[in-house]
């Protein structure tokens, strides 16, 4: 559409407008540059900047009538038409309704021709406006009284303004009102179908959105290539991959090509639900389609793989992005080093950084949080302080969650006079405290036996018009029933119930500790059957069931303490370290005659293993064999079983033997020394997600099959029984038969006494 000249520009805001529009913004209206002499010969236009400063307060002229009525008509547009749609797109765009309400009435008095795109444009002027129900009002008035005929488009705007936000019932109700109604004449089409679908996914009526799915052909509408990403996620959303999968291949068979968003959608739920290899395969699938994995398809891979702790391999599709020519962004990076963070790596978090820096991306603020977190947590405060200079060197101004997190750092190391610092610092920033910040600050001070600071805190929060929320309460009444204060505990126990919040596990379990701590054991089990209809988040945790235990055992109620352990696994909940140093120490002490309890063990692994626990019992074997404990022959095989599967060994092997021979400069032909073999069993048994290092040392044992003799080497160490003296099995070669006998017999020795070859997993 043809610009306004600048004078006719000036003309309309002074006598239309109370508030001044831009000239920049008026330039895009628009008129038809050949009637500009005809406005020049009927008009004497005054000097727009003369009139605003004569009449500052004055109310603006009305329109000029010569400007819209001064030519002849052309069909059922009359000349001036224009200008005032250019208007009704500014308004709308400037979400100023009072002055469109206005050329609104002018048009309906003047008998103007209304076009459905200025209504489409006051719908999304609606919806910026957060004024849903607006937008439908002005739908309804359209036909009757600005006499503008409805169609798809008018009617799929409104709907997308509703769903947009958030509206999904109005949704859906002014669509089955519309479609239902007998004075409308809309066809739905493709667009209208996907609203729908999208509302009723979003609600979880997925199976009303499979009908309307299906509806769409006999309603002669295609679905396209969106209708099937938005029922694949509504499907995915409700763990309903295989069918999601399913329409997946329907989507081909009927010729409708799915894009990269459409197979994200799959890839990100299966990555959710830990599916990696089914994720894989789709990826395959997509590169066979001609579809080119985007960096949402990678973020996602690198996503579920973190989540599975499979951070090298994650790493490793970081640098396949990259050749792929697909730039990784700060979300990429940010996935991979809150991953290597979260496996205890902040060191090899930071090396990401710099190799993101490299690259040319900066980090931002939650990067920095992370990994000040992550160093702190692993005791590397002087890395962590160096990332912080670091941080303020490079330009990053540290927000309120950087701040945060470093202040808990400095409180978890008991540095609490530089963390008040870093407060200080924090509001001459002009970063505002939150509860995070605030409960680090308390936590600190309670380790440090500092009650008195930190109830200081809790009134400083209230001072400074903090928020207190759950986490507060929790982290001070855990303090006050740690320092012996139970009646102060109660009393912030009711405020939190009298404010609304729900107390977590850790507020039930410290008020448990407190109350058992002080001999009031029956009021601490009533609120340990409380938490028990409570929702998962408040549900008690193996601490809580160890708080019980303790109490019960001292008690001498080794009956109940056994019920509410059968309890505890029936739940799901597996014990733990101090869980069985309880039942140790009950057997030895109050049973008589006195326990070791290797018995009681056994049976608890063997349980574990019964209800495919096998982490939860392997647990327990560590505690066995560190305790000198020996499990019965049948338990041990399930062990050996559990720890020796041949292709995750075998994939450890395959995957280390050449490193190996690249060091000792042997060939394929050339056979592996005891030593390197040795060596090779370590870094195959590392492999395993199943073990922790410190676990594969305590058993001292694993079995790996010598390709050249089809025999196994076992490491077994013991404790003579009949002797004070430590001795110490030479590495041995035996046959499978003698697998159980040799780890039956095996005894740990302390660190000290281990060979080097194992001290490498220590």
């Amino acid at each position: 559409m043809p610009k306004c000249s600048a004078i006719h520009t000036n003309l309309l805001t002074n006598s239309l407008l109370r508030k001044p529009l831009l000239l920049s913004t008026c330039n895009s209206f628009s008129t038809p540059p050949s009637l500009h002499s005809h406005f020049s010969s009927l008009l004497i236009i005054p000097s727009p900047t003369k009139t605003l400063e004569n009449n500052p307060q004055t109310d603006p002229l009305p329109l000029p009538n010569e400007i819209f009525n001064s030519s002849p008509n052309f069909g059922s547009y009359k000349l001036g038409d224009s200008t005032f749609y250019s208007l009704i797109h500014n308004y709308a765009d400037s979400g100023d309704f009072a002055s469109l309400h206005k050329v609104l009435d002018r048009m309906k008095r003047e008998n103007r021709t209304f076009i459905e795109k200025s209504f489409v444009l006051m719908f999304r002027a609606y919806g910026k406006a957060n004024l849903p129900n607006k937008a439908v009002e002005l739908f309804d008035r359209m036909a009757v009284e600005f006499r503008c005929r409805r169609t798809v488009r008018s009617f799929n705007s409104v709907l997308n303004v509703i769903i947009q936000l958030g509206c999904f019932s109005q949704a859906l109700e002014f669509y089955s009102r519309v479609m239902s109604s007998k004075n409308v004449d809309i066809e739905p089409n493709v667009l209208t179908f996907n609203l729908v679908i999208k509302a009723l996914c979003k609600l979880g009526l997925v199976d009303n959105a499979v009908e309307v799915f299906r509806e769409m052909p006999v309603r002669e509408c295609t679905p396209d290539v969106f209708t099937y990403g938005t029922l694949m996620d509504g499907l995915c959303r409700e763990d309903r991959i295989d069918e999601a999968v399913s329409l997946l291949d329907e989507m081909q068979m009927e010729g409708c090509f799915p894009s990269a968003p459409t197979f994200n959608v799959l890839i990100n739920a299966l990555c959710k639900k830990g599916d990696l290899a089914r994720a894989a395969k789709l990826v395959d699938n997509m590169f066979l389609k001609g579809c080119v994995p985007n960096e949402v398809t990678y973020n996602t891979l690198i996503h579920g793989l973190c989540l599975k702790g499979r951070l090298e391999k994650a790493v490793s599709l970081l640098d396949r992005m990259v050749s792929s020519k697909c730039v990784p962004n700060d979300v990429t990076y940010g996935t991979i080093i809150n991953g290597l963070v979260k496996q205890g790596r902040a060191l090899d978090g930071a090396r990401v950084l710099i190799s993101m820096e490299e690259r040319g991306h900066r980090a931002n603020e939650y990067v920095y949080s992370v990994l000040v977190s992550g160093l702190f947590r692993e005791g590397k405060i002087e890395e962590a302080m160096n990332l912080w200079k670091e941080m303020k060197e490079k330009g990053c101004k540290p927000n309120t969650v950087v701040y945060s997190a470093f202040i808990d750092g400095l409180c978890r190391e008991g540095k609490l006079v530089e963390a008040k610092e870093v407060l200080s610092e924090m509001v001459n920033e002009g970063c505002v405290p939150n509860a995070f910040t605030y409960s680090s600050l308390m936590k600190g001070f309670f380790q440090m036996g500092d009650s008195h600071n930190a109830i200081l805190v809790w009134k400083q929060m209230s001072n400074n018009n903090c928020t207190r929320n759950e986490v507060c309460y929790s982290v001070l009444i855990h303090g006050l029933c740690g320092d012996g204060k139970l009646r102060e505990a109660l009393m912030v126990w009711n405020q939190m119930l009298g404010q609304g919040f729900k107390p977590d596990v850790v507020a039930y379990s410290s008020m448990i500790r407190g109350l058992c701590s002080a001999g009031l054991i029956d009021q601490g089990l009533k609120l340990f059957n409380e938490m028990l209809f409570q929702e998962p988040e408040s549900q008690p945790d193996v601490i809580t069931y160890n708080l019980i235990f303790n109490a019960l055992c001292k008690q001498s109620s080794i009956s109940r303490a056994i019920d509410l352990l059968n309890s505890m696994l029936d739940r799901g909940c597996d014990p733990d370290l101090v869980t069985c140093d309880i039942f140790l120490r009950t057997l030895r002490e109050k049973i008589h005659p006195p326990q070791d309890g290797r018995e009681f063990l056994d049976e608890l692994v063997v349980r574990l293993f019964k209800r495919q626990r096998s982490l939860g019992a392997l647990r327990i074997v560590e505690v066995m064999l560190k305790k000198y404990l020996p499990l019965k022959a049948s338990t041990w095989a399930r062990v050996v079983q559990e720890i020796c599967k041949p292709k995750k060994i075998q994939a450890g092997i395959d995957k280390s033997s050449n490193q190996i021979r690249l060091e000792t400069g042997t060939t394929s032909d050339d056979k592996l020394s005891t030593m390197h073999v040795t060596k090779l069993t370590i870094i195959a048994l590392k492999s395993s997600e199943t073990w922790s290092p410190n676990q594969l040392v305590l058993l001292i044992s694993h079995i790996i099959s010598c390709k050249e003799t089809k025999e196994y080497i076992v490491y077994s160490h013991y404790k003579a029984a009949d002797s004070k003296s430590d001795k110490c099995l030479r590495t041995q070669r035996c046959h499978e038969k003698d697998i159980v006998a040799n780890l039956q017999s095996t005894k740990m020795e302390t660190r000290e006494q281990v060979p080097q070859t194992f001290g490498v997993l220590c």
